[in-house]
């Protein structure tokens, strides 16, 4: 990404990496069930401007909050500064990814670096799978690291399960290292298999941000992911061989949905449903199919609302103005849901007027104000020399 404004963020800086978040397409809330998802990365990045440093210290400016922290790379699982004060949250995800090169034996040395994003914080875009990557492929450029973009992302999801201590999967990190310019990524849970898949010609992404913090998110995930587990547990009574509801077709479910509890079968429908239409996706991409795939990101968007229940009010209304405009091919909440953002595939020639009867009617709607954003799918974290 080129970028005029060198060492605009750190004087003397010798490296700049552009990490970028993700939108998931397609696929939610299957990753943790063994399915196919079909994240993009997106052209808003976390960009961070290094230079390497002698000792073991790290200097990190975080520009857009303003502050400052330093750490040592010895002692990091005590998660204190070098001064003795517990690591603020948002350095813990740096400090994370040092850790978890460490422990698997990988060099990492002190830096110095400043870095700032464009990706929303909370609104379920992935900033702080992007911020993981792009240290993540710092240290990798510094270090030599022998670790391919994949390898890179489970580093990061490491730090993240294992040192930040919120039990993600891997899409988010894997999108943000393996984004392909103008294509979704196959993304496959169980096998790590991947392959990009072309968005339609003539199309761009409008992620659409509610303005509402998902409120979570920590209870009812679980209590989702649990159900899930405790549908496996008993559709194994008569379909012996399935490790997940990935293993499961939508006519084995559908003969065997009553003999789960009512919340329990919906919640399974969902995710049997959900991999069903990311299997359609595939076709319909390949062939440039936008009409299709965006009445799949529309009834995805029903199903998340009626049978997961992670939508909320104000993400209804932003699929429903969406759905209304000329040229909005779909539209459906995106991430763990529960606030945050959706997606919308739109027709380029028209996603100006789309993008403004949006934000208006969201506010009529609402009383609210949604910040609008146009992406495009691009490429994966990558490093450039600064200067």
């Amino acid at each position: 990404m080129a970028n005029p404004n060198r060492n605009l963020l750190l004087e003397q800086a010798t490296l700049t990496v552009i990490a970028p978040g993700r939108v998931n397409l397609l696929g939610e809330h299957v990753d943790y069930n063994d399915g196919l998802v079909l994240p993009a990365a997106i052209n808003r990045h976390v960009r961070l401007e290094a230079k390497p440093r002698a000792d073991r210290l790290v200097v990190l400016h975080a520009k857009d909050l303003e502050e400052t922290v330093c750490f040592e790379l010895d002692g990091l699982e005590k998660r204190q500064t070098s001064g003795g004060e517990p690591l603020p949250h948002w350095a813990l995800y740096p400090a994370g990814v040092a850790w978890a090169a460490q422990q698997r034996g990988l060099p990492v040395q002190g830096i110095e670096v400043a870095y700032t994003s464009d990706v929303p914080i909370g609104a379920g875009l992935s900033s702080s799978a992007a911020v993981e990557v792009g240290f993540a492929a710092l240290w990798r450029s510094l270090g030599g690291w022998a670790l391919n973009n994949l390898m890179l992302a489970q580093l990061s999801q490491q730090a993240e399960n294992q040192y930040v201590g919120v039990n993600c999967g891997l899409m988010d990190q894997f999108a943000s290292a393996n984004g392909v310019e103008g294509h979704g990524l196959l993304f496959d849970t169980r096998s790590l298999d991947f392959r990009p898949l072309p968005l339609p010609g003539g199309t761009v992404i409008v992620i659409a941000d509610s303005g509402v913090r998902r409120r979570l998110v920590g209870s009812a995930y679980n209590d989702r992911r649990a159900a899930c587990e405790q549908a496996v547990a008993l559709l194994k009574k008569e379909l012996p061989g399935i490790r997940a509801l990935r293993d499961v077709s939508r006519d084995d479910f559908n003969r065997l949905a009553d003999h789960l509890p009512t919340i329990v079968a919906r919640r399974a429908r969902h995710i049997v449903e959900e991999i069903d239409r990311v299997d359609a996706a595939i076709g319909m991409l390949s062939q440039g199919d936008a009409a299709g795939f965006g009445r799949l990101m529309l009834a995805t968007h029903d199903s998340l609302r009626d049978l997961y229940e992670v939508s909320i009010p104000e993400l209804d209304a932003l699929v429903e103005i969406a759905a209304r405009q000329p040229g909005c091919w779909g539209a459906r909440l995106t991430g763990a849901g529960f606030g945050g953002c959706t997606v919308n595939l739109v027709q380029q020639d028209r996603a100006e007027a789309f993008m403004v009867a949006l934000k208006n009617d969201y506010t009529k709607n609402t009383g609210q104000q949604a910040e609008v954003y146009l992406c495009q799918a691009s490429r994966g974290v990558h490093v450039e020399p600064s200067g």
